[in-house]
């Protein structure tokens, strides 16, 4: 048998638990390969508790592990990392968990705050480096720590309790559509909960759209006066939280 023949059989193995693959090895290899089930399953939990500590605490640890038993069965490593494992798990608890979507939002939120902080680095500008800038013609550069999603749940407070040790709300559904903001300054990982305008305007920003065509689009949605000053304030929150690492003028 040939090396990748081999590593095709102990995936099989660890992946299905395939017989036919174990038994391709030696009549006496099944003990032996069963210890390297025990140990592989055994990592993909630890690192899985290890990236969802609120959501394990929030479902409970019999209900975790459970799913968690689930997503091994269901998805397979597919990356060199075992870092990487983690970053399928929310989308199946949003399966698992279809009628309580806080479980979703709590888990994306968890591996959002954790994949910021291993982010690349890069540092946000500062007041100094908007003097004398021709906003007509620049475009805005993100961080790479930077990451947003929609959410309809009160999550970031049952996380923000966690956190605290403060006690724990009951999951709601937000009285109307949010999106939550998460980005890294400095050596800290950081989220807010913001309004679907600026989600909108933060995505048309880090699309490239240029600043004067992003003010041209809140002018389109709230007129002149209210239109600017909304993307001036967004502009300013972004330079303050460090979201903005470069301003580069247009081509």
């Amino acid at each position: 048998m040939n090396l990748l023949a081999l590593q095709r059989d102990m995936r099989a193995w660890l992946t299905a638990e395939d017989q036919d693959a174990a038994l391709r090895q030696g009549d006496g290899a099944i003990a032996g390969l069963s210890v390297h089930i025990n140990n592989y399953r055994g990592q993909l939990v630890s690192c899985l508790g290890a990236s969802f500590p609120y959501t394990r605490l929030w479902l409970g640890e019999a209900e975790f592990d459970g799913a968690v038993a689930t997503h091994i069965d269901k998805v397979p490593p597919s990356s060199w990392t075992l870092d990487a494992y983690a970053r399928d798990f929310p989308a199946t608890l949003r399966w698992i968990y279809s009628s309580e979507p806080e479980v979703y939002d709590l888990a994306w939120l968890e591996l959002a705050l954790s994949e910021a902080f291993v982010a690349r680095d890069a540092k946000g500008i500062g007041p100094a480096d908007i003097v004398d800038v021709d906003w007509d013609h620049i475009t805005l550069r993100f961080t790479p720590a930077l990451d947003v999603t929609k959410i309809i749940t009160n999550a970031p407070a049952i996380w923000a309790a966690f956190a605290t040790g403060e006690p724990l709300p009951a999951a709601t559904l937000l009285s109307e559509a949010a999106a939550i903001l998460v980005w890294r300054n400095g050596l800290v990982p950081h989220f807010r909960s913001i309004d679907q305008i600026e989600e909108q305007a933060l995505l048309w920003a880090r699309a490239g759209m240029s600043f004067a065509a992003l003010c041209d689009a809140m002018v389109s949605a709230w007129g002149e006066e209210k239109g600017i000053t909304q993307a001036g304030t967004y502009l300013r929150q972004w330079i303050d939280d460090g979201l903005i690492i470069e301003l580069l003028p247009d081509a």
